[in-house]
């Protein structure tokens, strides 16, 4: 059973930066992906970015691209999402997530991961 521990939210100011991270457990297969997902107040659940553990991967939703870097580090079985240029529209629960799978034309789907982090509050505000 694959577990998952989001850290690193918090509050910061529009221009800003955080940086999420993800440990992951029991993971066994390097085929997996890895992705961040993200939900605000009365939103659906969208992607945000996601990396096929094999190869490194990365994907991204375009209004993050350029801003946002997702990185994993195999050895500690940890990713990472670094967030520049924080704008208030980030706002939202950040979701990591594991996809067994790693298929490439359904990677930004939050239906085909299996496991799922508790999530960490990421809040844009002046």
């Amino acid at each position: 059973q694959v577990q998952l521990a989001e850290s690193g939210g918090g509050m910061v100011q529009p221009g800003g930066s955080l940086r999420l991270s993800c440990a992951a457990s029991q993971l066994t297969s390097d085929s997996y992906a890895m992705g961040w997902f993200r939900q605000a107040p009365g939103k659906e659940r969208e992607f945000v970015a996601a990396v096929r553990l094999r190869g490194g991967y990365t994907y991204y939703r375009e209004s993050v691209k350029g801003r946002f870097t997702i990185s994993r580090d195999n050895v500690k079985n940890t990713v990472y999402l670094q967030m520049n240029t924080l704008k208030s529209e980030d706002t939202a629960v950040y979701y990591c997530a594991v996809d067994q799978r790693g298929i490439l034309s359904t990677i930004r789907d939050p239906n085909v991961y299996e496991y799922w982090g508790q999530g960490t509050q990421v809040t844009v505000s002046s």
